[in-house]
């Protein structure tokens, strides 16, 4: 499975960021592709410790929960929390560069070291952590066709 850590896969995602233009057209769902870079940013602003959320209830038990998110192919239009739900629209330039951006600062932090616990999933390994960002950044760049 992807890793964020895997500097292939990371080239591969950053070279992706870099193809979105502003006028990018969704495949499915609500945001702009400003707005899906902000939620992107924001999440992983999250798992790097750097924006503190509270504890979410999860539909299922947590284990199981973050088996199905990190294995589990996402559907058009899954769920996410309400923190991280765009309501205004976002500089694209400045939300495409933060993403970047994070992705290196993402990377830079060791896959052994502690990372904050997700809301919804709870303490996650390093190796959980670089997985679902992947997966996350590959489901809605998927969803801006690039």
């Amino acid at each position: 499975m992807p890793k964020l850590h895997d500097a292939g896969y990371r080239s591969a995602i950053q070279m992706r960021i870099r193809q979105l233009r502003p006028d990018s057209p969704r495949r499915w769902g609500k945001m702009s592709v400003g707005q899906m870079l902000w939620h992107v940013n924001e999440a992983m602003e999250a798992a790097l410790g750097r924006v503190q959320l509270p504890s979410a209830k999860a539909p299922l038990p947590r284990p199981l929960m973050k088996f199905i998110v990190i294995n589990i192919p996402w559907p058009k239009g899954a769920p996410t929390l309400p923190r991280w739900v765009a309501e205004k629209e976002y500089d694209f330039a400045s939300e495409r560069e933060r993403c970047l951006r994070l992705i290196d600062d993402f990377a830079a932090k060791r896959i052994d070291e502690e990372w904050p616990s997700s809301p919804m999933l709870g303490r996650m390994s390093g190796t959980d952590v670089t997985r679902l960002h992947a997966k996350h950044l590959n489901h809605h760049l998927t969803q801006f066709g690039v």
